[in-house]
C-alpha cells in the first residue's frame, strides 16, 4: 500500500489528435488530465477497463518538436511521440491510464455509456435520484402543473442539500473524513465493493453536470473515495 497522498508522474504516449481531444474534454469540465482517468478507474470495474481498446502508440509519422532546455543539447531542437504527462497514484500501467482516458472521451460522446446498478442500502438515494429525473421531464407540460412540478422539484433540492455533506474547509484529510463525506457512520469498515457503490451513486447525485451537483462536493467526494480505496487496497 502506498502512502497516503503519494503520487507519481506518468508520460503516457498517444497520438497528438488524442492528446488534444483529452486536453479539450479536461478544459470543459474544469479538471485536469488526471481527473479524468482517475474518474473513470474510480467508477467503471478494473477488468472493463483492461478489454478496452487501446488507442495505442502515435503512429510513426506523428511527432512534435520540443526546445531541450538543459543539458549539453540546451536549445537544441528534439523530435519526439506526442504524450500526455500525468500525476496519479503508483501502480497503473501507462496503457490502463490510456484506455482510461479514451473512455472517458467515449463517455463524453455519448459512444459508451454505464449502466448502475441499483443496491439495497442505496435505495433511497437511487429513489431521490429516479424522482428527480422524472419531474424534469415533466417540465413540457401545462403551466399550472409545471408550476407544481417546480415546486416539488425545488422542495426535493431542499431535501437533498439538507441530506448531502457538508463540504470540508480543508478538504479530505482523514479517514474519518473520507468516511463522513461518503455517507458512512464513524466506526464503519466498509469493503471496496460497499465504497464503489456508494460512490456511483453520490457521483450521480453531486456530479456538476446533475440537477443538485456541486464541484465542491464532487472534488471532496473523489478525495474520499481515493484516500477510502487507499486503506482498503
Amino acid at each position: 500500500m502506498s502512502a497516503p497522498g503519494v503520487k507519481q508522474s506518468y508520460t503516457i504516449p498517444c497520438s497528438s489528435i488524442f492528446r488534444d481531444a483529452v486536453h479539450a474534454l479536461a478544459e470543459r469540465r474544469g479538471v485536469n488530465a488526471a481527473d479524468l482517468a482517475r474518474s473513470v478507474m474510480l467508477i467503471v470495474p478494473e477488468k472493463a477497463i483492461e478489454q478496452y481498446d487501446d488507442p495505442g502508440d502515435p503512429p510513426k509519422s506523428d511527432r512534435e518538436t520540443i526546445v531541450l532546455k538543459s543539458g549539453p543539447a540546451e536549445g537544441r531542437p528534439w523530435r519526439r511521440k506526442p504524450r500526455l504527462q500525468l500525476r496519479l497514484p503508483p501502480g497503473f500501467s501507462i496503457v490502463m491510464v490510456r484506455k482510461a482516458l479514451k473512455m472517458a472521451l467515449d463517455f463524453d460522446s455519448g459512444d459508451v455509456k454505464m449502466r448502475v446498478e441499483k443496491s439495497d442500502v442505496l435505495a433511497a438515494e437511487i429513489a431521490a435520484l429516479e424522482e428527480a429525473r422524472a419531474l424534469k421531464k415533466r417540465q413540457a407540460e401545462p403551466p399550472v402543473e409545471l408550476l407544481q412540478s417546480r415546486e416539488e422539484l425545488e422542495r426535493l433540492r431542499q431535501i437533498v442539500d439538507n441530506l448531502a455533506f457538508d463540504p470540508l474547509d480543508r478538504g479530505v484529510t482523514t479517514f474519518n473524513e473520507a468516511l463522513h463525506v461518503m455517507g458512512f457512520a464513524p466506526n464503519a469498515r466498509p469493503d471496496l465493493r460497499e465504497i464503489r457503490t456508494k460512490y456511483r451513486v453520490l457521483a450521480a447525485i453531486h456530479h456538476p453536470d446533475s440537477n443538485y451537483g456541486s464541484h465542491q462536493r464532487m472534488t471532496q467526494l473523489n478525495a474520499a473515495m481515493d484516500l477510502l480505496r487507499r486503506h482498503i487496497t
